[in-house]
């Protein structure tokens, strides 16, 4: 498995996630998040709390700390790429609490190796954008 961790970014660059309204019931209002990538692409991720996540195959992750007014910071973009599920999901939760996350997001529509990469670069790529321009 991968991982890259990435500095906190603020509000000058504005949102790069947006909640992800695919369902009229209340109890799934932030079950889908989308994150935008450096191509302008937004990639849906299924919403899980870092305790709640279950296990995974082969996906993205973006392991997100949520704050009690509703922000978002991504904390680490990678890929779980161990054929077992179970692994996948301990190395979420280790790596989730290693850096302060208490949610999962998971992108799991990128179905090969070489999408995932895609994905995964894009999202970082984009990411590092907005940390650039927060500096500047």
């Amino acid at each position: 498995m991968w991982m890259r961790k990435v500095e906190a970014e603020t509000a000058q660059w504005g949102p790069a996630d947006e909640p992800a309204l695919v369902c009229s019931e209340a109890a799934f209002a932030q079950a889908f998040h989308y994150w935008r990538g450096a191509s302008g692409r937004r990639y849906l991720h299924s919403v899980y709390t870092l305790i709640g996540c279950p296990a995974l195959p082969r996906a993205n992750y973006i392991l997100v700390r949520r704050y009690e007014d509703g922000r978002r910071l991504a904390l680490a973009f990678g890929q779980t790429k161990d054929e077992a599920a179970t692994l996948n999901l301990a190395h979420l939760r280790h790596e989730g609490a290693k850096c302060g996350a208490n949610e999962v997001h998971i992108h799991l529509l990128a179905e090969t190796a070489d999408e995932r990469l895609l994905v995964e670069a894009d999202l970082v790529a984009a990411h590092t954008r907005r940390l650039a321009a927060n500096a500047a």
